[in-house]
């Protein structure tokens, strides 16, 4: 099989290690990097740049990826699923906003492309998944960060991030309430959402927790299918540490599964 062809939105923590990612594999091949001109400085030589949606299309990829926030994913979205070319996301927060979301279900019905939601930082969305068939009625997002994963958000106006001295929670409301307050903390929250009985019936509590320097995500379903748990207690990339190391390689794992024979 030829190799698959991919474009890459973004070049930040994440999109670096998907690119990186795909170097190290000879059934893949980066074929465009989408960056703004601005941010086309001090790069790694040889990148094969663009500076829009329409350059990535034209250099023919089989999939594209998106790795460049919420504003990115709103900048190129559509017109990449338009193009005709599937997308892998990594900025799944940004869905809720419902005209977002509805104008990427336009645009990939417009292509005959596909709109695809990684797992992210998360374990178990395929089992959440399955019971949304089966039966489901309640779904709860639990997320823990240290303080540092939410400086430079909405938390500083909502707790006193430095006198936290157990695990303590600041909010508790929808899955599209935490999204759209927290773009850089809760893209696992939509992924849960999206999975399960979508944005606005997922209850979401967020938390403080300066005993764990590491990013914690808990998941809780019931229904009639019976019960499930998930728990995940992931490193954050030291380049960002509102990022769950798995992240990344949840869009690289998307990618595998294009190209492996047995796709697990």
């Amino acid at each position: 099989m030829p190799a698959l062809r991919v474009g890459l939105i973004g070049y930040g923590a994440i999109g670096g290690l998907v690119a990186e990612a795909i170097a190290g594999r000879d059934d893949m091949t980066l074929v465009g990097v989408l960056l703004r001109p601005e941010s086309q400085r001090a790069l790694p030589q040889g990148l094969p740049l663009v500076g829009d949606a329409a350059g990535l299309l034209a250099k023919q990829p089989g999939i594209v990826v998106e790795a460049a926030g919420h504003g990115g994913l709103r900048a190129h979205a559509a017109a990449i699923l338009s193009g005709g070319v599937d997308l892998l996301i990594a900025s799944v927060g940004a869905l809720a906003d419902a005209q977002l979301e509805a104008a990427l279900r336009s645009a990939a019905k417009t292509g005959g492309a596909r709109l695809l939601v990684p797992a992210g930082a998360l374990g178990g969305l395929d089992a959440l998944g399955a019971a949304r068939h089966a039966g489901l009625e309640r779904v709860e997002y639990t997320g823990r960060k240290a303080p540092k994963a939410w400086l430079g958000t909405k938390a500083e106006s909502m707790i006193d991030l430095a006198k936290v001295s157990e695990p303590t929670p600041f909010f508790e409301g929808s899955a599209r309430e935490a999204a759209l307050a927290f773009p850089q903390n809760a893209n696992v929250v939509a992924a849960v959402a999206l999975a399960g009985l979508g944005f606005d019936l997922t209850r979401v509590r967020l938390m403080v927790d300066p005993t764990e320097p590491r990013n914690q995500h808990s998941v809780e379903a019931s229904g009639a299918f019976g019960s499930f748990s998930s728990h995940v207690v992931a490193q954050v990339l030291p380049s960002n540490p509102k990022t769950s190391m798995l992240a990344p390689y949840s869009l690289v794992r998307g990618l595998c599964g294009m190209v492996d024979t047995i796709a697990a």
